[in-house]
């Protein structure tokens, strides 16, 4: 076996790094260096700034704890200064971090420094020995990563959400260095159009007060449910589109489609499945528009004997029902402008996989801090069993 020789900055910066990690082992095994000879380069005050180290064999449990806080606030001191001098450096992306750790090298150990911006110090040496073919290769990577989102996204995804997408899966990157990229290689999230909101509120049945009163926000599943319908152009004619949505999670709980928008076969026919996917265990309040199939008689039957509060949108006005119009918005600007559908049969199965398969369990929320529904419901339903 060949002999490893060091130099002395090498045998320098090791025994720094082994005490920044607090353990001569670690840092040995991560050199693959012999223990006892990082012990003996950490006793010899060329290596150690000077200093022999203290031999704490025969230090006492008080003593000890001192020597721990010190430490940990050196090593705090330390950070401090680092993200200090180096913050701006940060909004430059990786590379204001890698020059600001090669203009500052001298002062605090790379790995500290990698440390503490979140990068590793492998990568940082490698963009040392060539700087351009570090960043034509990490683009390349991370352009094949961008690229596997966007196309599971079908196009859907624009900067912000993939890149919470490829940080969920341990690749730190930051927005604006993806919409750089996804500029240069000409790759355009779906383009949006306008959307147009209809509802026949032209009917003489009575009117439930506006009780959600523009408050979106809940503590829990089961608290606020809005729903509303929309139409669908097919070549066969006009789909009906009804969804109920509960605003704790975004989760689209319930949801019907028929050719007419007859009472029972839209809100009915959502509402059954809703309670049955998520029955009412107590107090909601449902919300919709002032549009005849909610103030029906034949719907208000089916809140009956049940712990639901009817709440209706004041007269024209949008904002009080925007988050189910919202998700329409999001459903024909993300899919059905993008579609020819030459039947309603054909509307139905994509209309199903984009709430169910997409909607619900794949797309990631502004709302819910770029989480998806079926994440945000696991979560409250693991929060709620701990707090049970």
């Amino acid at each position: 076996m060949k002999h490893r020789s060091f130099d002395d900055e090498f045998k320098k910066m090791t025994v720094e790094l082994s005490k920044l990690k607090g353990s001569v082992k670690e840092a040995a095994e991560e050199l693959n260096l012999d223990p006892s000879l990082l012990s003996k380069w950490r006793n010899k005050p060329e290596f150690n700034g000077g200093k022999i180290m203290m031999d704490i064999a025969g230090l006492s449990e008080e003593q000890m704890e001192i020597r721990r806080l010190k430490k940990a606030l050196k090593n705090a001191e330390l950070e401090r200064d680092i993200l200090k001098k180096g913050s701006r450096h940060l909004l430059q992306g990786r590379r204001g971090i890698y020059r600001f750790i090669a203009e500052h090298k001298s002062i605090y150990p790379v790995e500290k420094m990698s440390s503490v911006f979140g990068v590793s110090s492998s990568s940082y040496y490698k963009w040392v020995q060539d700087p351009v073919g570090f960043w034509e290769q990490q683009n390349s990577e991370l352009l094949t990563k961008l690229k596997e989102v966007y196309s599971m996204s079908k196009g859907r995804y624009g900067s912000p959400r993939i890149t919470k997408e490829l940080n969920a899966d341990g690749i730190k990157v930051s927005r604006p260095r993806i919409a750089r990229l996804m500029g240069r290689n000409g790759i355009k999230s779906i383009m949006k159009r306008k959307y147009r909101v209809t509802t026949n509120s032209n009917h003489l049945y009575p009117v439930s007060a506006n009780l959600l009163r523009g408050d979106f926000s809940t503590t829990g599943p089961g608290e606020k449910w809005v729903s509303d319908i929309t139409y669908i152009r097919t070549g066969e004619g006009w789909l009906y589109l009804t969804v109920i949505m509960d605003l704790a999670d975004r989760k689209i709980v319930g949801w019907s489609m028929d050719n007419s928008m007859g009472t029972t076969s839209t809100v009915v026919d959502a509402w059954k499945m809703a309670i049955k996917n998520r029955p009412p265990e107590k107090e909601l309040i449902f919300h919709s528009d002032r549009g005849v199939q909610y103030a029906s008689h034949e719907f208000r039957r089916c809140l009956k004997g049940l712990p639901v509060l009817q709440s209706m949108s004041r007269k024209g006005n949008c904002w009080d029902n925007a988050i189910a119009e919202s998700f329409f918005k999001t459903l024909k600007t993300e899919m059905v402008y993008h579609r020819k559908f030459e039947t309603k049969a054909q509307a139905k199965l994509e209309i199903f996989e984009y709430i169910e398969v997409w909607y619900n369990r794949k797309r990631r929320h502004s709302a819910l801090d770029y989480r998806t529904p079926v994440q945000a419901e696991n979560e409250m339903r693991k929060h709620r069993t701990e707090a049970a």
